[in-house]
């Protein structure tokens, strides 16, 4: 499902830029790259959990420990990464530069145990400003 949406993103990218007849360029400096790669290094993280479990990221650029279940992330070009969910129950968003992107995914008991496992979420901006080069 998630290699359909990158599949999906590079053939709009392909349209657009054949279009335009504007060669396609990539550049892999830019934060939607960094993005395709944490989402395919999450994705098959979660693929190992089994139901009883979800994923949750163990940041530790703060002076101590915190751990984070994420819910989405997103990006914002040229070089941010957003990370939505929530830290000891308390809606939380952490912004950081590509550069800084240092992090341990975990595995945790889910938090109610009555309901289906949380999955992380991707969020593509739909902003042409997002895509800059």
């Amino acid at each position: 499902m998630n290699d359909n949406l990158l599949d999906g993103i590079r053939r709009t990218q392909k349209m657009l830029a054949e279009l335009n007849q504007v060669p396609l360029r990539r550049n892999y400096q830019l934060a939607d790259y960094q993005y395709e790669i944490l989402m395919r290094s999450i994705h098959e993280f979660e693929s190992e959990l089994d139901d009883n479990y979800e994923i949750a990221v163990q940041l530790a650029s703060f002076g101590q420990t915190i751990v984070m279940q994420v819910t989405d992330i997103g990006y914002s070009n040229p070089a941010l990464i957003h990370f939505h969910g929530y830290i000891n129950g308390q809606k939380s968003q952490l912004i950081q530069h590509v550069s800084q992107l240092n992090f341990l995914l975990m595995a945790v008991p889910k938090a109610d145990p009555t309901r289906p496992a949380n999955r992380i979420g991707f969020v593509v901006p739909d902003d042409e400003d997002s895509e800059s080069e």
